[in-house]
């Protein structure tokens, strides 16, 4: 929308940068579960489909994963390509080719129903039929793995729905962890046999930076039980005011833009009706419609990670460090360090012992 000079004028004051001090670790047993399955069922797999979020295309490469996938073969997918902007394609591709020292195989799709999804659909079956036409078994087993909610299973369906002509193999939803564990092995094309495994979406155990794991849960990745809703409406709001154009005055119909969350919340639970009774505003349903409106795309088509040149270099950067650890795992880390100097110290004290003994005697 045209911003009026007052608009311009307000903008210049808002928030420039967006301050979180708490980052979100969500890493429930089933993930851990599903990891070991993964692990183990690796060996009977001969195509690793790695799904990954569009709208946060940095943020959705897990490094558990990037471990598990190894020297397999894999093709990247980023789905939910329709609710990114179509710039992100051609820059991950050019940067993922360029950054990680090899040419990476990279798809953007969205696993609907649609024939240009069709379309990309088929382009995962062909990396199968290609892997299975150079094996001796002339067949290919696939594993889609990825973080929770990027669409795994959707993919799996729209594999079978493309493939065979077959109907749901998977179950989906719009939450986070509907899929809990490793499925049996699912047909998707005839000739030649090509199979798949439908995994559980798994997160990092520990994301250090705050702003990452806000964006991961802002996209539906980290469930909101585990989540603080109005931090995520914040940095929403936050990401949609540095934007050129501030239409989500329009979408939302709403009087005026703001940098103030509860602003925002006064305005919108009145225009929705979502009132408490006295005509109180209520906060958590206005929040989770603005948050629905956004997970929609009804806000429009948004890139949450800066892809500049700087913001690339130290991403990568980060990703080629050493893993960070959490809290526990420091702790543990330590306590083994002191168990570790506690044995050689008593080590050195019998062997000195031993020592004073050789030389009485």
């Amino acid at each position: 929308m045209h911003l009026t000079t007052a608009t311009r004028q307000m903008a210049a004051q808002w928030r420039k940068t967006f301050t979180c001090e708490k980052t979100i670790n969500w890493f429930p047993g089933h993930m851990a579960k599903g990891i070991k399955q993964m692990r183990d069922r690796l060996r009977a797999v001969d195509l690793i489909v790695e799904m990954r979020d569009a709208r946060i295309p940095l943020s959705s490469i897990n490094r558990q994963l990037e471990q598990l996938a190894g020297k397999k073969q894999r093709l990247v997918v980023y789905n939910k390509a329709d609710l990114a902007p179509a710039h992100v394609q051609s820059t991950v591709e050019r940067e993922l080719a360029m950054r990680m020292g090899k040419s990476q195989d990279v798809l953007f799709a969205s696993a609907t129903a649609t024939a240009a999804d069709a379309h990309n659909v088929e382009r995962v079956l062909a990396a199968a039929r290609a892997v299975a036409e150079r094996g001796a078994e002339r067949q290919c087993s696939m594993m889609v793995v990825g973080m929770p909610n990027v669409g795994k299973s959707s993919l799996v369906n729209a594999l079978r729905r493309v493939g065979s002509a077959r109907g749901k193999a998977a179950a989906t939803g719009a939450r986070p962890g509907v899929t809990r564990a490793l499925g049996n092995r699912v047909r998707v094309l005839e000739s030649p046999p090509v199979y798949v495994f439908d995994t559980p979406g798994v997160m990092a155990p520990h994301i250090a930076d705050p702003e990452t794991a806000v964006k991961v849960a802002l996209t539906g990745g980290i469930s909101d039980d585990a989540t603080d809703t109005a931090v995520l409406a914040d940095y929403l709001l936050f990401r949609l005011n540095r934007l050129p154009d501030i239409d989500y005055c329009r979408v939302l119909r709403i009087e005026r833009a703001t940098d103030d969350l509860s602003e925002l919340v006064a305005m919108l639970g009145a225009r929705i009706g979502a009132l408490r009774k006295g005509g109180e505003v209520d906060s958590e349903k206005t929040i989770a419609f603005f948050l629905r409106a956004y997970r929609d795309g009804k806000l429009g088509n948004h890139c949450l990670d800066d892809l500049d040149s700087a913001a690339l270099d130290a991403f990568f950067a980060a990703l080629a460090a050493p893993a960070p650890l959490s809290r526990n795992q420091e702790k543990m880390a330590k306590r083994a360090e002191q168990r570790r100097r506690s044995l050689e110290k008593n080590k050195a004290r019998r062997a000195e012992q031993d020592r004073h003994a050789l030389e009485k005697s």
